[in-house]
């Protein structure tokens, strides 16, 4: 039956043979109008015996290669998962008054060399930080701007009010400035830039874990501008002499510092942001966490200003970065818990196999997915990747939508069941 539409030309079949010439099927002539030679010609319908083609074999069809890439797919909304492009508009004036700042108060080579060995401490926190969220990558706009809200807004607002500080109290005392002003005014600001992205980007701000990754990513952006200021510093009183030993103590033997010390308000903010809780409640929450965070870096600060700096940093900083770890090793089980659970309730409505479940919310069952799908035609493991991700921010959606904290979670359930399943059938396509 006819389509209605134009025919499409039909592709040549593998197994089609070759083409005879259109002589061969001709009718042959009576015996006795042609010669015996020409009648054998006329048998085999080509001019010659040594013209016959050798017998045809058809080519076996090439299996497809596996695709590199899946087809368009519904992705989750993105709002009220990511800020505004204003906000980077504004923070763009900030950096540019804080370049000016550094070129008229350090000189551009002094900038210049702070600023490439700054990336170095900067680079290990961030890539500790993916580590923490491997798994539920938070939005790529709101991890940059926590990094430049640290690097450039804190930064920026933390001079103004050191200078009017400065200015109106007439304070200069190094000591109280490193354990009493720097600690209150830094994590005030810093801890700014954290409770905006819960007000802005309330859906991507899921629970204690994002909190942490959000506070630390903070502090990483703020440490990074500081360094620029501390190593330019060094370069220009020291030489190289200081400012190797300055880049020993602040860019190797405690990169993290700064990010712990924030990362403190945002495990706060997070505990409301698990319990729904309204931004009231998050402001005040993020207070305490702020009072935690100053009191952590005042007895930072003062352990390297008032004692030996080693002998503290053995037996103060070092236990307190080790209980630091511990407490994300612990938060991460939890999250791996919740996760679990939440794979099990599309496991009974028939969405997951028990052992998918296994496979995508434990840390050995993704080694072992991982590890099956390196060896699969075409090394799928960026596929093993993608399906463990798109399933893991099911869950945390799953988790919202039970909370009735997000309208739209029906929208991303459904935009991620999608690709989940298309994600398994290029998985297992052959």
């Amino acid at each position: 039956m006819s389509s209605g539409g134009p025919s499409q030309p039909q592709q040549p079949s593998p197994y089609a043979p070759p083409p005879v010439p259109p002589q061969a099927f001709a009718p042959a002539p009576h015996a006795s109008q042609v010669s015996a030679p020409a009648a054998r010609t006329s048998v085999t319908g080509y001019a010659s015996s040594l013209a016959q083609p050798t017998p045809y074999t058809p080519p076996a069809p090439v299996a497809p290669s596996p695709a590199e890439s899946l087809p368009a797919l519904p992705v989750p909304t993105r709002k009220g998962r990511t800020v505004s492009l204003w906000l980077f508009g504004v923070l763009g004036f900030l950096l540019i008054a804080l370049v000016g700042y550094f070129v008229w108060a350090l000189g551009s080579f002094a900038s210049v060399v702070g600023l490439v060995l700054a990336l170095v401490p900067l680079t290990i926190v961030f890539l500790g930080v993916r580590l923490i969220d491997r798994w539920e990558p938070e939005p790529k706009r709101l991890v940059a701007f926590a990094i430049a809200w640290g690097a450039v807004a804190a930064v920026g607002l933390t001079l103004l009010v050191d200078t009017a500080l400065t200015l109106l109290l007439d304070i200069r005392s190094e000591e109280f400035t490193a354990v009493v002003q720097a600690p209150i005014v830094e994590e005030l600001w810093k801890g700014l830039g954290v409770f905006l992205i819960f007000l802005l980007a309330r859906r991507a701000f899921d629970g204690p874990v994002d909190g942490i990754v959000y506070g630390a990513l903070v502090g990483a952006g703020f440490a990074f501008t500081e360094n620029i200021q501390y190593f330019g510093v060094s370069l220009i009183e020291g030489g190289g002499e200081q400012l190797t030993v300055t880049f020993v103590v602040r860019g190797l033997f405690s990169p993290f510092a700064h990010a712990m010390f924030t990362a403190i308000t945002g495990f706060a903010i997070g505990l409301v942001a698990r319990r729904h809780g309204s931004a009231r409640a998050a402001l005040g929450a993020g207070a305490v966490g702020v009072v935690g965070a100053i009191l952590l870096h005042a007895l930072w600060n003062g352990s390297a200003t008032f004692a030996d700096f080693f002998g503290l940093y053995f037996t103060l900083q070092v236990p307190l970065f080790i209980g630091f770890i511990l407490c994300i090793v612990a938060l991460r089980r939890e999250e791996a818990r919740l996760t679990r659970a939440r794979l099990e309730d599309y496991a009974a409505a028939g969405w997951f196999t028990p052992e998918e479940v296994t496979m995508l919310a434990t840390p050995a069952g993704r080694k072992v997915g991982l590890a099956w799908a390196s060896q699969l035609r075409g090394d799928r493991r960026p596929l093993m990747r993608a399906f463990i991700k798109e399933a893991t921010e099911l869950a945390a959606v799953r988790q919202r939508a039970i909370t009735g904290r997000d309208p739209m979670a029906v929208d991303d359930e459904r935009a991620l069941l999608i690709r989940t399943r298309a994600t398994r059938a290029a998985l297992l396509a052959y």
